[in-house]
C-alpha cells in the first residue's frame, strides 16, 4: 500500500510540474514598432500535432513579445480591415468574435460565411465580458487599439498589426499567416508573392515617370465633411506606385479633415471618391468644386469596394493597385482587364467565383 501511495504521489508532482511549466502571460508592450520577428518556436501543420496548451512566442507589429497557443482553434479579431484577410487565409469558421457585421459588409459574409456564427462586438459596441465568454485563444488588433491593454489584462493574448505600405502590408499578412497555422501560411505566402510581382510590374513603369510629368490625386474619404488620405499611408504608397503624386502628402496620416478651399488650392488633376464617401456624382453635381481641375475634366472616380474597401487596409489592395495604375496612368496600363483580374483574386484569394453582374457591382462599389 505505501508504494501505491508514493508512486502516485511522484505521477501528482509530475503532473503539477508540467502543468506550471505551460502556463502563458498576456502581451506585455515594448518601445520598437512596426517590427516582425519570426516565431521562436514551430508551427505544428495541423491542430493534432500539438496539444492547445502548447505555446510559441512571437513579436508583433508594435514591438510586443506576445505568448500565444501553437495551434489557434478559437481567434477574435478588432481590427476592420484585417478580417479579410483572415477570410482570405481560410480562417473564418475560428473566429469567435469580429469587429464586422453582414449589414454594413456583405461581400465580406458572402465569402467568409465563417463569420456568421462570430460575435459582432469592439468599436463603439465593445463588450468584454461577451468577449470573454467567446473564450478567444487570442485577439488580432490595431496598434492603437484603445481596448488592447484591458483585453490583454484579462488574460487573453492580443496580437497588434498595423501597416502604411505594401512591404509592412505582406509582413503583416505573413505573421498572421503563421499564427494561424496550417494551410494559411502557404497561402499568406502565395498571396504575398502575387501582390509582389504586380507591384514590381507596376513599378517598373511608373519609376520612369518624372515627378512633374504625374498628375496630382486627392483620394477623399469622406464628403460631409471633407476628409482626406495623407502621406505615412498606404493610400499614398498605392497612389505612388500607380504613378501619381498625392496632392495632400502634406498631411500625415489617414482621414484628416480639411476645407474646400484647400482642395481648390491644391487643384488635384484626379479625385478618387472612397468606396463609402459617396459617389462622383456628388462631387461633380457640386459647385463648391467646380473650379478643381479633376471636376472641369471630368476626372473624378468612383474608388471600388467589395468583401472590404478596396482603397484601405484590406486584402483588396492587391486588386486596388493595379486598378489605380490603369485609372491614373491609362495609356501605360491600357490592357489591364480589372474585371478580369477581379474575378481571378475573388478565386484564388478569396474561394469564391463572381458572376460577371457581381464583378460590376464590386467596381462601382454596390452591394450584392
Amino acid at each position: 500500500m505505501k508504494k501505491v501511495t508514493t508512486l502516485l504521489l511522484a505521477l501528482l508532482l509530475i503532473f503539477t510540474i508540467t502543468a506550471c511549466s505551460q502556463q502563458t502571460d498576456p502581451a506585455t508592450p515594448s518601445a520598437s514598432e512596426n517590427s516582425v520577428a519570426p516565431v521562436t518556436s514551430t508551427t505544428p501543420e495541423t491542430p493534432d500535432e500539438a496539444s492547445n496548451s502548447d505555446t510559441r512566442t512571437i513579436t508583433d507589429m508594435a514591438g510586443n513579445e506576445v505568448t500565444i497557443p501553437s495551434v489557434i482553434k478559437r481567434y477574435a479579431d478588432s481590427w476592420f480591415a484585417h478580417n479579410e484577410i483572415d477570410v482570405m487565409l481560410g480562417a473564418d469558421d475560428r473566429i469567435v468574435a469580429t469587429s464586422m457585421n453582414a449589414e454594413k459588409y456583405p461581400w465580406l459574409y458572402l465569402v467568409g460565411p465563417g463569420l456568421t456564427n462570430a460575435l459582432s462586438t469592439f468599436g463603439t459596441d465593445f463588450n468584454l465580458e461577451e468577449l470573454v465568454q467567446k473564450d478567444p485563444q487570442v485577439v488580432f488588433s490595431y496598434t492603437t487599439d484603445k481596448n488592447a491593454e484591458k483585453i490583454a489584462s484579462m488574460g487573453i493574448p492580443v496580437v497588434q498589426f498595423s501597416f502604411k505600405n505594401f512591404d509592412e502590408m505582406m509582413a503583416c499578412v505573413a505573421l498572421t499567416g503563421e499564427i494561424l497555422g496550417g494551410d494559411a501560411v502557404d497561402k499568406a505566402a502565395a498571396y504575398n508573392a502575387y501582390l509582389s510581382e504586380k507591384v514590381e510590374s507596376i513599378t517598373s513603369l511608373t519609376d520612369q515617370i518624372a515627378a512633374a510629368d504625374r498628375p496630382s490625386v486627392l483620394h477623399v474619404v469622406s464628403l460631409n465633411p471633407i476628409k482626406v488620405d495623407g502621406s505615412n499611408t498606404i493610400i499614398d504608397d498605392w497612389i505612388n506606385v500607380a504613378g501619381g503624386i498625392n496632392a495632400a502628402a502634406e498631411l500625415e496620416s489617414n482621414m484628416q479633415e480639411v476645407t474646400i478651399e484647400q482642395i481648390i488650392a491644391w487643384n488635384p488633376d484626379i479625385i478618387i471618391v472612397g468606396g463609402s464617401a459617396g459617389t462622383p456624382e456628388d462631387v461633380l453635381n457640386d459647385a463648391n468644386w467646380a473650379s478643381i481641375a479633376a471636376v472641369k475634366n471630368g476626372a473624378v472616380y468612383q474608388n471600388p469596394s467589395g468583401a472590404f474597401l478596396w482603397d484601405r487596409y484590406g486584402a483588396e489592395e492587391a486588386l486596388q493597385v493595379q486598378w489605380a495604375a490603369k485609372t491614373i496612368q491609362p495609356d501605360l496600363f491600357k490592357d489591364f482587364d480589372i474585371a478580369a483580374e477581379t474575378k481571378n483574386v475573388y478565386k484564388t484569394f478569396l474561394n469564391y467565383d463572381l458572376s460577371d453582374e457581381q464583378v460590376q457591382k464590386i467596381l462601382l462599389a454596390q452591394r450584392p
